[in-house]
This record gives structure tokens, sequence and C-alpha cells, in this order.
């Protein structure tokens, strides 16, 4: 059973089970109303996804007495992530005390208010915020008059969440967990129990608290770097209703009659994912020609064989389709989801795939949508505009490695693909890429530090740091900005890397030389005699495991290695140009 699904109940039992080789997270909670089931569920509902949330509660309706003093209990626990959770009912008690004029200036205050403690927070700790948006409660005093007048509580409500939103977009530590949709989706009625609001002063319902613990459980995920990037379709009856090889291109449904409108609007959702960066791939069944048919002449069709990064129609089985889908991708199975209608399909591949994830897609397709819509599969804490060419980027992979096989050795290939890497410290246009690739990479990642874009702004002007950047681009096109090292002076002869980060679709391409020899280059330069080197091991980067021994450098101690600048042989042979 997947976690979301899970009652508050069974998620307490998992408070019983060991955390030893979780990964430790310290959250700290601070709530205007009881929390303390809030916090049962958060731990809970992460040993049950494998973290462990080393969390600090706050006495309920401390939020200003925590925030604002600097030697608070909030400050001592030095938590990754605070959680400041605020109800509608609270904001209505304020809201009645006002008089009219304050009325109509209560959202612009609260958006104040809640910006003040985020800059509180943020002055004090190197952490990350999580606010709530707050669920619509309409006093009923104006009835649907209350959106006609700004002296309604509804209509400053809405203010407020609006200006949450921008006040997050404006703040790059700054996230929100959307409850305002979470409760749309839910109703009202779930979300409190009127009961336990007057005789215990909670404001969340016992049912809501696995919904509420599984989105702030995703939104810490997503900006710790553990989200999906992959959606993985089949065909026949997922992506458009019938069996092509059997009933024909004109014999298919999808377009805006009848059931076809279900697969339709499943495709207008792939298609959006895969602008936001989510990489599209099919895996089915089929004959490949006929496959391929409807995404290239179907007049209904919304995807487009330009959408699908990579197309595997066969009749292999799903499993190993999916593992050939996973090499040429070169990202971790538990970053995909599969879609199949086929129940068989689905348990098939969950058995031999255990991390993928492969929610079972309802009998009809007419609930599809609305059932995948309740998952929130896709939660993302960056956007760059990289990511709308993400697609492209994994078709010219594709054809990289069709070329690669008809090259006798790889000398021949990587010289043949003429690649060229523009080297340079962070600047502005690059350092909202490199915060995702922070955010992101988990495989070749050798100490796995997770910077925001404030984090790289900060780094960037730091005089304690060095950085560069690598983009690269060949005969197929551009990979983008694929790599960044951070550089830490640790005294007049000694640098640090801080972090190496680079992106797996350039592996074997002989990035790791290319970027050691510039990192040599710039410590020589600069009068460093010594550059040392550390990897975390975490259950993602094992493949950077032997970075450093293989690149020349020395194990000074576990995991730990130095290289100095004038034993540096810089006699390997790379095809890469730097431009």
């Amino acid at each position: 059973m997947a976690p979301d699904n899970r009652s508050f109940i069974a998620l307490k039992k998992f408070l019983k089970k060991p955390v030893d080789g979780m990964k430790t997270i310290r959250v700290a909670i601070v709530a205007d109303s009881a929390s303390q089931f809030i916090h049962q569920a958060l731990k809970g509902y992460g040993i049950a996804e494998g973290v462990h949330y080393d969390i600090f509660e706050a006495d309920y309706n401390q939020i200003d007495l925590q925030v604002f003093d600097p030697g608070s209990e909030l400050y001592e626990s030095k938590p990754d992530y605070v959680i400041i959770l605020r109800s509608s009912e609270k904001l209505l008690k304020k809201f009645y005390s006002l008089s009219g004029e304050e009325k109509a200036q209560f959202g612009a205050q609260q958006t104040a208010y809640a910006a003040s403690l985020y800059q509180q927070i943020n002055s004090q700790l190197k952490t990350r915020v999580i606010f709530n948006t707050f669920p619509e409660l309409n006093d009923a005093v104006f009835g649907n008059f209350s959106t006609k007048t700004p002296g309604s509580f509804l209509y400053q409500l809405r203010k407020i969440n609006m200006g949450l939103m921008d006040l997050a977009q404006e703040s790059k530590n700054l996230f929100l967990v959307d409850l305002a949709a979470l409760v749309a989706q839910k109703g009202y009625v779930q979300l409190s129990d009127a009961k336990m609001y007057i005789s215990a002063d909670m404001v969340f319902s016992i049912d809501i608290l696995p919904e509420l613990a599984a989105q702030l459980h995703k939104v810490i995920q997503a900006i710790a770097g553990s989200f999906k990037k992959c959606l993985i379709l089949d065909l026949d009856n997922t992506t458009w209703g019938g069996i092509i090889g059997d009933d024909g291109m004109e014999g298919i449904q999808v377009g805006d009659l009848g059931l076809g409108k279900a697969f339709t609007d499943l495709q207008l959702w792939a298609k959006e994912l895969k602008k936001r960066g989510i990489i599209i791939a099919v895996c089915s069944k089929n004959t490949e020609s006929i496959a391929k048919e409807p995404f290239i002449s179907h007049p209904d069709m919304k995807l487009r064989l330009e959408d699908i990064a990579v197309f595997v129609a066969n009749w292999e089985t799903k499993v190993d389709n999916i593992r050939h889908i996973q090499s040429i991708l070169n990202i971790g199975f538990d970053s995909m989801v599969f879609l199949d209608d086929n129940p068989f399909e689905r348990e098939m591949v969950k058995q031999n795939i255990p991390d993928i994830t492969v929610p079972d897609l309802p009998e009809d397709p007419a609930e599809y949508m609305p059932y995948l819509r309740t998952l929130n599969l896709f939660e993302t804490a960056s956007f760059t505009e990289e990511d709308e060419q993400r697609t492209k980027l994994y078709q010219e992979e594709a054809n990289r490695n069709t070329l690669q096989k008809s090259f006798a050795n790889e000398e021949e290939f990587l010289a043949s693909l003429g690649m060229e890497c523009e080297v340079k410290p962070f600047d502005s246009f690059t350092i909202p890429r490199i915060a995702q690739l922070s955010q992101r990479s988990n495989q070749f990642n050798l100490r796995t530090i997770r910077y925001t874009e404030e984090d790289i702004k900060r780094i960037a002007q730091s005089p304690d740091h060095f950085t560069l950047s690598f983009s690269l681009k060949d005969i197929y096109g551009d990979y983008g900005l694929i790599a960044f090292i951070i550089l830490e002076k640790k005294d007049k002869d000694t640098l640090f890397v801080d972090s190496w980060i680079m992106s797996c679709r350039v592996l074997k391409r002989g990035m790791e030389i290319f970027t050691l020899q510039n990192i040599m280059e710039l410590a020589e330069k600069n009068g460093f005699k010594l550059v040392l080197g550390e990897y975390l091991p975490t259950k993602k980067n094992e493949l950077v495991k032997e970075h450093y021994p293989k690149l020349g450098f020395s194990t000074t101690s576990e995991n730990n290695y130095s290289l100095q600048t004038d034993s540096y042989p810089n006699d390997k042979k790379v095809y890469i140009k730097r431009k």
C-alpha cells in the first residue's frame, strides 16, 4: 500500500521501527495550534519512506516567541527545515478583532508578517522555511457578496494566499505546502474536526494528517533532490483507447468525443509535464512502426514523436524495456513513474523493479486523470528554461548512443563528437541552473551537499571560494550546463573541493578528467599547492566511490583524498576543447 493511503494509526505504528541507517533530516515544527499529531504523522511517514525526521516541536501558539527570540529552542535545534503552520481559524479570530478599515488591509498586513517571519529565520539560520497556504474558510457573513467586498474575510484570505505565493517566488529558501489546494480536493469537512478544535485546539483532523504529512514530505524531498524525473507510458488503453494493432489508427479512441476525451486529457497532462522538464518515454508491446503511426499521423493526438525522449515498442517484456530506457536516460528507477492499464503488467514491473513508482490506474479511463492528480507524483522545488529542453537533450543522447555502436573504439567515437566546453565562474545566467543541478544530482555528487539559488549566489560572491561552471556542446546539440565545481580556500596553500557535481548525461565523455585539469590549473595559477577531496557515501552516489583514486588522488583517511598541484601529470588525453 502506498504511504499516501495509510491511516494515521498505520503511520503511528512506524514510530516503533528502528531508524538505524536511515538518512536523518532535522525539522522544526512551529504552529499556532496543537501540533503533536502532525509531528507523529510526519515522523511516521518519513520512516515509511526510509527517512528519519529528527523533529523539534515547539509548544503550540508560540510562533512569535520562537521566531523573534534569537536564543529560542527553535534556533538551538539547528533544523534543516523550519515548518510554520498557521490556520484559517486563528486567522479569522484576528480578523474579527479589527476595525472596518483595518480589515481591508488585513491581507497585506498578514503577507508582511509572513515576510518578517521568513526574514528573521533566514537571518539566524541557513535553512529552508516551509509555510502553508490557508484553506478557504467562508465565514458566511457576506455570502457570495464576499467576493465583491474587500471587507470580507474570504476576500482577504485569498489575498493572503496570493501574497504568500508572490513571497515564495521572491524568496529562494521559502517554500509552500499548498494546504488550500489539498482541502479544495478533499473538502473542508475532512480537514477539521470541530470537537477536537474546541476541546484540544487541534485544527487538523486525524483523517487529513497522513495527507498533510505526505505533502510536507514531498516538498522536503524535492528540495533535497529526490523527485520524479520521467513518465513512461504504455500505449494501448493507456495513452489511447483500443489496440492499435487490431483496431487500426481510425479505430483507436482519442479526441473530444466520448471516452476519447479521457485519453486526450492524459496526453495533454503528459505534454505539460514534458514542458516542465519531465522526460516522457514510451514502453509498449507493439510493432514499432505501427505504434508510432498515431504520433505521426492521427489528427487528434496531442503527444507527438518529438515529445517522446525514448520510444520503445517491441515484443520484449515491459521489465526489460524499462531497464533499457533507464540505461539510456541514466537516472535512478526511483525517479521514474510507469503508467499501464494492465494489472498484470503493473505487477510484473513492481515485482522486478521495486524502486519504480507504478500507480494502480482505475479500471475506467474516465477516472485516470482525477486519480493521477491526487497523487502529486511530480513535486519539484525548482524550474528553469533549460527544463523545457530536456526531451531534446535526451533525444540527442539516444542519437549519440546509436553513433557509438558504429565505431571500433571509444577514442574514435569521442573524437568524432567535436566536443567544446565553456568554462567560467558562476554568473547571473548560470546560477539558477547550478542551484537546480545541486538539488537534482544524486549519482555524480561527491558530497551530496544541497544548495539553493540563494546559497549559490552567496558562494559566488564569497572571497573564500572559487567557482567553475561547465557547459558542453557537440555535433548533435548543446548539453547546456552539465557540471560545476565549488572550491573552498582552507589556507594559503590548500583548496578543498566543497562540491563536484556533474550530470550523468556526460559520463564516459572524458569530462571528469577535463574538469580536474581546470581545477588544477586554477589552483596552480593562484598559488595553491594542495587540493583536498572528500567522498560522503549515500545510497545513490556509489558511482563516484572511486572517483578521486581513479584521478590520481592519494588517500589520506577513509573517504578523504589529496593531490599535490606540482605532482599532477596532466597527461591524460581528452577530446574536449575549451571554448
